[in-house]
């Protein structure tokens, strides 16, 4: 269980920082970088997709936080979904580099297309809080946006409790990761035998490093802001409506599953159905965590599975992304998943009968 509570920590710790950033520059650009998104159905599946298909989940948590908000449409947050494939990407990209250049291009150019349908058909779809969630509230209306920024000596001096608590929560979060202790054990586990090991912690470190400089950036804000922004719109909107949900639905899920591999040998499973083999992709690809699924990159990397195995699997699941999406949407989950099997499985199969 120390396990899952560091996961949940991390996602948490990851979702939570990007809320902060995007509710700083709502509100420093006094609402007008919201306008930048209405209307450009076909940028947002592009930029979706691009961060969707970066390795890890970062960019994900970011699509999952700007959908929620009414800010990307469903069609943005399937084409990130679909390209995801969470940290096996980077487990990929350290045992079969080729292969994993080539798998993300394929989803990315799937993603795109498979998103652009989507927005055609879904012009609106429900959201949790919509885009007047971020708002601007009349204190930040009467001043200009350089004024949400205060005295860093004073903010210090008549330090507030909540100011205190975000700061110290920050710091926690950035001496957590450079120290190593969100390392991805199970990139350990199912790679203990690669010479080679050293790459996936190179390929990850570009991550850590993008994280960290967020969180640098995160603790600026949090000693130069007023206490108006810091209150009502971190703390109150951040900290007290988003936090708890998305940690305890995180917890329960990982949880769950923790338990449930506990009697179940999801590796075994998978290696004495070779014949439906396909199908098992898919539906160990409905997991919302990283983790099962590494044991389609050790099977290909083997030959014992083609590319349309590993290809049906990699579209279908989206990593850890999928967790502040069930917290905050349960709807759009369920609605991410159903298009991401079907499409999975039409991708697989097509590549089946192609022979790859």
């Amino acid at each position: 269980m120390i396990h899952v509570l560091r996961n949940t920590f991390m996602i948490t710790s990851f979702v939570m920082v990007m809320m902060l950033l995007i509710e700083y520059i709502n509100v420093f650009s006094r609402g007008k970088w919201i306008n930048m998104f209405r209307g450009a159905g076909y940028k947002q599946v592009l930029l979706a997709a691009a961060l969707g298909v970066l390795p890890g989940c970062l960019g994900s948590f970011a699509v999952v936080s700007l959908f929620t908000h009414n800010l990307f449409s469903f069609g943005a947050l399937t084409a990130c979904m679909i390209a995801s494939f969470g940290d096996e990407a980077f487990v990929m990209f350290a045992v079969i580099p080729k292969t994993a250049f080539l798998l993300s291009a394929v989803i990315f150019a799937v993603s795109v297309v498979v998103g652009l349908v989507v927005n055609l058909f879904v012009r609106r779809f429900p959201t949790p809080f919509g885009s007047g969630h971020y708002a601007l509230h009349d204190a930040d209306h009467r001043h200009n946006h350089t004024d949400i920024r205060g005295n860093w000596r004073e903010n210090l001096k008549h330090i507030s409790f909540e100011r205190a608590l975000l700061l110290a929560g920050i710091a926690a979060i950035t001496i957590s990761v450079v120290m190593g202790w969100f390392e991805h054990e199970h990139l350990v586990e199912h790679n203990h035998d690669q010479h080679d090991f050293s790459h996936i912690l190179l390929r990850e470190r570009w991550l850590n490093i993008v994280f960290i400089a967020a969180c640098f950036v995160s603790l600026s804000i949090i000693i130069t802001v007023q206490d108006h922004f810091l209150k009502e719109h971190l703390w109150e909107h951040i900290i007290k409506k988003h936090l708890p949900r998305i940690f305890l639905w995180t917890l329960g899920v990982l949880a769950a599953l923790h338990i449930a591999q506990q009697f179940t040998d999801i590796d075994g499973w998978v290696r004495n159905n070779h014949v439906s083999m396909l199908l098992l992709a898919i539906l160990i690809g409905l997991i919302p965590e990283s983790g099962p699924h590494m044991i389609f990159i050790s099977l290909f990397a083997t030959g014992a599975i083609p590319f349309s195995t590993l290809l049906a699997n990699s579209i279908v699941q989206e990593g850890h992304a999928g967790l502040p999406l069930l917290a905050e949407s349960g709807k759009g989950f369920l609605w991410t998943k159903i298009i991401s099997v079907v499409v999975g499985l039409l991708a697989g199969a097509a590549g089946y009968w192609a022979g790859f």
